[in-house]
C-alpha cells in the first residue's frame, strides 16, 4: 500500500502493490486561457453583456446568453459542462460556495501558467514570461511519452505559437501543433489538407494565436486518425478576446469551445477503445482582474484575483458529483502528478505538488 498524491475527493481506486487498479486508459486533457470562474459558474456578467465599450451587438448577445437565473445563463453559455459534465464527472472553483482553485505560480499569466499546469512545479522564477524559451522543466506529457507503454502515443496541439516551446518539442519528441504551423506528414487526411489551405486564407485577429477552430480540427483528426493516449488541446481565443476587451467575442468563444470539447467526448464515447476507458480533464491556466471595471480584460500580480482556476473533470475513476458545493483547496500545480498517477506512471518531479495538497492513504 502507498500514499497517493492526487486531487482529493475525485480518484477513489486503490493503488495496490504498485499496480494500478484505475479504470482510465487514455486521457484527454483541455485547457481554456483565461476563461474565468465567475463565467462558467455564473453565466454571462450582467454588467459586461450590455456595456457599449466591450459589446458591439448587445441586444444579439442578450438575447443568446442572457437569462435572469445565473443557472440558466450558466448553461446556455456552456451547455455541455451543465448537462453532461454535471451529471457524469465534478466541476471545482465556484468560489461562492467555497470551492477554491488557484494558481500557485507566483505570476498569473501564460507562459508560467502552463508550466505549473503540465510540470506541477510551483514558485519557480525561472519561467517569468511568455518569450519563447525551450521549458528547461520536463512536463508530464514527456514523463508519460518517455515510458515504453506509451511512447509516440502522446500529442498536443494550441492555438498559441509558444506551446511548442512550453511543451520543449525538440527535446521530447512530442509532436505539439500550434500557432499558425501546417499538419506535415505522407498521410495527411482530406480535411487536414483542406484545414491546411484554409489557415493560410483566414485571418487570424493576432499575430501569435490562430482562430481555436483550426486547433480543434486538427486535434480531431489527430485523435481519429492514431488515437494517442493522452491528448492535450489548448484552445487560446477567450483570453485573447479579452485583452481584447471584445465580451460579446469572448462569451461567443466559450460557448463555441464548450460545443469543440462535446465533440470530442462524443468521438470518444463512439469509439470502443476510448469508450468508458477515458478521463476527461479541463482546467484553465489563470483567471482575470476584478479590481475596477475594465480589470476583466487583464491578468497578472497587479490584478486582484486573477490566480483564481478553476477545473472539471469526467471519466471511469469519477464519482459523478456535479458541482462542487463545499469548502476546498487546489491547486494548478495538482493536475500533472494526477493525470501521471492515472495513466500509472511514476511522477518524481521536483516540488511537483507543492504543500497544500490533501492525501488519500489506501
Amino acid at each position: 500500500m502507498k500514499k497517493i498524491l492526487l486531487l482529493v475527493g475525485i480518484i477513489f481506486t486503490a493503488i495496490v502493490l504498485g499496480h494500478s487498479q484505475y479504470k482510465t486508459e487514455k486521457i484527454v486533457f483541455i485547457t481554456m486561457d483565461g476563461l474565468r470562474w465567475q463565467d462558467l459558474y455564473t453565466g454571462a456578467d450582467s454588467i459586461l453583456i450590455r456595456h457599449k465599450d466591450y459589446v458591439e451587438h448587445p441586444d444579439v448577445l442578450v438575447d443568446k446568453f442572457w437569462n435572469r437565473d445565473p443557472l440558466v445563463r450558466r448553461e446556455k453559455l456552456m451547455p455541455f459542462f451543465w448537462n453532461t459534465i454535471a451529471k457524469h464527472g465534478q466541476l471545482y472553483g465556484n468560489r461562492k460556495h467555497g470551492s477554491k482553485v488557484d494558481l500557485a505560480n507566483p505570476y498569473w499569466f501564460s507562459y508560467p501558467g502552463y508550466n505549473e499546469i503540465l510540470t506541477g512545479i510551483i514558485g519557480d522564477t525561472v519561467i517569468n514570461s511568455n518569450n519563447k524559451i525551450p521549458n528547461p522543466y520536463t512536463t508530464v506529457l514527456e514523463v508519460i511519452n518517455n515510458t515504453s507503454m506509451h511512447s509516440g502515443k502522446v500529442a498536443a496541439f494550441g492555438s498559441w505559437d509558444v506551446f511548442p516551446y512550453i511543451i520543449n518539442e525538440e527535446r521530447s519528441g512530442i509532436p505539439v501543433n500550434a500557432g499558425f504551423e501546417p499538419v506535415t506528414g505522407n498521410d495527411l487526411t482530406e480535411k487536414e489538407k483542406f484545414l491546411n489551405e484554409l489557415q493560410t486564407q483566414i485571418p487570424s485577429p493576432w499575430h501569435t494565436v490562430r482562430l481555436d477552430a483550426f486547433t480543434h480540427h486538427y486535434a480531431m483528426e489527430h485523435l481519429k486518425k492514431y488515437q494517442p493516449d493522452l491528448l492535450y488541446v489548448a484552445y487560446g481565443e477567450t483570453d485573447d478576446f479579452g485583452h481584447d476587451g471584445r465580451y460579446d467575442h469572448y462569451l461567443n468563444s466559450a460557448y463555441t469551445t464548450d460545443q469543440f470539447i462535446k465533440a470530442i467526448w462524443e468521438w470518444v464515447q463512439s469509439n470502443p477503445d476510448y469508450k468508458n476507458k477515458t478521463t476527461l480533464i479541463i482546467a484553465t491556466d489563470h483567471g482575470r482582474g476584478t479590481n475596477g471595471i475594465d480589470a476583466w480584460r487583464s491578468h497578472g500580480v497587479e490584478w486582484t484575483n486573477s490566480d483564481e482556476s478553476w477545473f472539471a473533470i469526467m471519466g471511469p475513476d469519477v464519482e459523478a458529483k456535479g458541482e462542487i458545493k463545499h469548502a476546498c483547496q487546489y491547486y494548478n500545480s495538482q493536475y500533472a502528478a494526477t493525470i501521471a498517477e492515472l495513466m500509472g506512471v511514476p511522477y518524481t518531479q521536483d516540488k511537483k505538488m507543492g504543500e497544500a495538497l490533501d492525501i488519500l492513504k489506501k
